[in-house]
């Protein structure tokens, strides 16, 4: 058993001139696993090769200007309230990214760049839902390096060692040691890595056994996401604007989960394969089909283009067979019924 987890001592490191944050490490760590399996998904469903940086383009700088901008505006004391310093609501590398700033903002990045290469936010979106915890679990990371964001005191065995930063190293006491705080504290950082791998795993395994798509399988990262994020939040004791006496982001927690929830739902189809554009022309829309016929068009190179909710020529009823096709309880085009 430990008798505590360590924090790092450093945050920082210089290259020459140059500074090397570990917070930006993590966050550049997390995006690059997130864009690998995200590109992987798609190419599963027809995009073509690489289809994510074309959108990720879009997507990285949206995104973190919105997780910036949540950051300031649940937080705006420490930048326009008394003593606070605005100028510093542009330091991105001192910490502050919220995460439903980042999902916003990296939503209209990505509605704009799917719509340059002509690939339905649906897609694209299922397609994220099992990489985005994974990068937040990587991002949480530079939590730790930055010795922030823990909860309350503990005496459990994971009791996390907290130390006193300044300027990315830990303020040494006159015995040259790191000085650290007197306590040991819930790792929250660590709690919700562990949860987000959890919900990367959770929407794998169900988006495999249900076909979730048109952007269920997002609402389902979401849902999933949300649960975890509102019992951690009640753990963590950095200061934070309340309402009724709950954290912001509890708040917020609730209202995404709801939202995810009915969308899930409400919203109804099979999951969404692409084939190319039946115009070659840049920009022009990819052709959404179902599984079936996305498989269908790879063997048959006499298929014709067909509306997602038409049925292939194979699942079409013969003479021999006039109560046509059956199978495992799809119906036609691949719709679950």
């Amino acid at each position: 058993m430990l008798a505590a987890i360590p924090s790092p001592t450093t945050s920082i490191w210089h290259l020459g001139p140059v500074p090397i944050r570990a917070y930006a490490l993590c966050i550049v760590a997390g995006i690059v696993a997130a864009a690998l399996i995200t590109d992987r998904r798609l190419n599963r469903r027809g995009a073509p090769k690489n289809a994510v940086l074309d959108v990720a383009v879009w997507a990285v700088p949206f995104g973190i200007v919105g997780a910036r901008l949540y950051h300031v505006v649940t937080s705006w004391q420490g930048y326009f309230g008394p003593g606070g310093d605005p100028v510093k609501a542009l330091y991105l590398w001192e910490g502050g990214l919220g995460i439903w700033g980042a999902v916003a903002g990296g939503a209209v990045g990505a509605w704009l760049g799917c719509r340059q290469i002509g690939i339905p936010l649906t897609v694209f979106a299922d397609a994220l839902a099992p990489g985005l915890p994974v990068a937040q679990a990587i991002g949480r990371l530079g939590n730790w390096f930055n010795n922030e964001l823990y909860g309350g005191v503990t005496s459990l065995p994971w009791g996390l060692t907290i130390h006193q930063m300044v300027g990315g190293r830990a303020l040494a006491g006159p015995d040259g040691k790191a000085v650290a705080l007197p306590d040991l504290y819930h790792p929250t950082f660590l709690y919700e890595l562990v949860w987000n791998f959890g919900v990367a795993v959770l929407v794998l395994v169900s988006d495999r056994r249900f076909k979730l798509g048109r952007g269920r399988a997002f609402a389902l990262y979401a849902m999933g996401y949300t649960v975890g994020r509102f019992w951690i939040e009640l753990m963590r004791s950095d200061p934070a604007n309340e309402i009724l006496g709950l954290r912001v982001n509890v708040w917020v927690s609730v209202l995404v989960f709801v939202g995810a929830l009915v969308y899930f739902l409400r919203v109804r189809g099979p999951q969404e394969f692409l084939l190319p554009p039946a115009e070659a022309k840049p920009g022009a829309p990819y052709q959404v089909v179902t599984e079936a016929q996305f498989h269908a068009a790879a063997t048959n190179a006499a298929w014709t283009p067909v509306a997602a909710d038409q049925p292939t020529p194979a699942e079409q009823p013969s003479s021999a067979d006039p109560a046509g096709p059956t199978d495992d309880g799809a119906a036609p085009g691949g719709r679950m019924s």
